[in-house]
């Protein structure tokens, strides 16, 4: 089930202004450039900055997330009509062929078991074309970015149009063994109410990301950083072989 900050009609309203600019989504376009792709699978879409931003570049793109309300959300953004939207995870894909398949933000990161993981590897690698690409990103467990997770270092009250100001901040409530909880909590100063979204995000090593990419039909061509958080990410480039 997603997330309530990806399902709740009320949190999906303010889920881009608290997301911010999205200055980490060019380096997508350009890598996607590179690839010399024409057709993308923007996986984990949720309100549609990426996709739309394809979609506006010229790309064919496919927008896929198991979050209504935020495909709601996106369909109504500019070139969201060039986008085909699909609910659901990569299990619900129909018969398709992509060059590439694209996992932005903490996408890729909220995959738990080994066995959810492995078989989203699997669902996508049926849709590349020969000689496709998986292009994902994830945050360095060494550089524990979740101590960072704080009320102080992440509030933020933001007037938001038609909705007034909103308080918004994050606490981690477990962090053990590869294994992130925590919970965004916002404040609407409109009406008062208190709406909360826990959420749990795996950090797996690179090697074992290796591992798991070899053992789904892919080879690693490149491991990149995040050009927008320099030393705290991985951007695996695999090619379907």
């Amino acid at each position: 089930m997603p997330d309530p900050i990806f399902e709740n009609a009320r949190l999906v309203e303010i889920y881009d202004a608290f997301d911010g600019p999205r200055s980490d989504l060019a380096p997508y376009v350009a890598i996607a450039n590179e690839l010399k792709a024409k057709s993308i699978l923007d996986i984990g879409c949720g309100t549609g900055c990426f996709a739309c931003m394809l979609s506006e570049k010229g790309f064919d793109v496919i927008g896929l997330d198991p979050a209504q309300a935020s495909l709601d959300k996106a369909r109504k953004k500019p070139y969201a009509h060039r986008v085909r939207w699909i609910l659901g995870d990569s299990n619900a894909l129909p018969p398709l062929k992509v060059d590439l398949a694209v996992m932005t933000g903490n996408v890729a990161q909220v995959f738990l078991t080994e066995e959810s993981w492995q078989t989203n590897l699997a669902a996508i690698r049926r849709t590349l074309r020969s000689n496709g690409h998986l292009v994902f990103e994830v945050r360095d467990p060494a550089q524990k970015a979740w101590a960072n997770w704080t009320r102080a270092k992440t509030y933020q009250r933001i007037d938001i149009p038609h909705l007034g100001y909103v308080e918004g901040w994050c606490d981690v409530t477990a962090a053990a063994e590869g294994f992130v909880s925590f919970r965004w909590t916002y404040v609407f100063e409109s009406d008062g109410q208190v709406l909360t979204s826990d959420s749990t995000l795996r950090f797996r090593e690179a090697g074992e990301i290796i591992h798991s990419l070899e053992k789904s039909g892919y080879a690693v061509k490149d491991i990149r950083g995040a050009p927008d958080r320099p030393q705290q990410e991985f951007v695996f480039i695999a090619e379907a072989t």
